[in-house]
């Protein structure tokens, strides 16, 4: 990054290169819809052009780019917030109170258990989500996801503890 900021344009070649995919996994998981994530993941590589002459090795890079999509992942909650209404939200206690035959989301298959992880993410608040998905996909340490956040160590904690707990709880049933 620091070539890329003195000018370097095959340094950019390379940083995309390399974090492309952690990126838009990070925001694939973060957004749940790939026209979210893919427009975050533009947003994301355009801060990144904007700010070239202004970046300071503080953090790893991986850190610092996914610190600026976590950053434009909530904003975009926070503008799309979806409210489910009575309908939607009866379906739901409907499904989830059916017998356990009946439920789709049992079959012990590989894809249905990679299935039942993604929807037991989706059901996770959004801090534990990014908490986990930054912890397991992309490998990252306490520190690491509390710069990412801008939560403290100990919040990390507690969140990747409750994530994990809940997790473990959905494969349980």
């Amino acid at each position: 990054m620091l070539a890329y900021g003195r000018g370097d344009a095959h340094a950019f070649e390379a940083l995309y290169t390399r974090h492309r995919g952690t990126l838009y996994r990070f925001l694939l998981r973060h957004c749940r819809e790939r026209a979210s994530a893919d427009e975050l993941f533009q947003e994301t590589w355009s801060r990144v052009i904007v700010a070239r002459e202004r970046y300071r090795p503080e953090a790893k890079f991986t850190t610092w780019l996914l610190q600026i999509a976590h950053n434009l992942a909530i904003d975009l909650l926070r503008r799309h917030r979806p409210h489910a209404g009575a309908e939607e939200t009866e379906l739901v206690f409907r499904q989830l109170d059916a017998p356990e035959a009946e439920r789709p989301d049992r079959v012990l298959s590989e894809f249905e258990q990679r299935r039942r992880l993604q929807l037991a993410l989706e059901d996770l608040p959004d801090e534990q989500r990014t908490a986990f998905v930054l912890r397991m996909e992309n490998g990252l340490g306490l520190e690491e996801i509390a710069e990412v956040t801008g939560a403290g160590q100990e919040t990390v904690k507690s969140r990747l503890r409750y994530a994990f707990a809940k997790i473990r709880a959905r494969f349980a049933e």
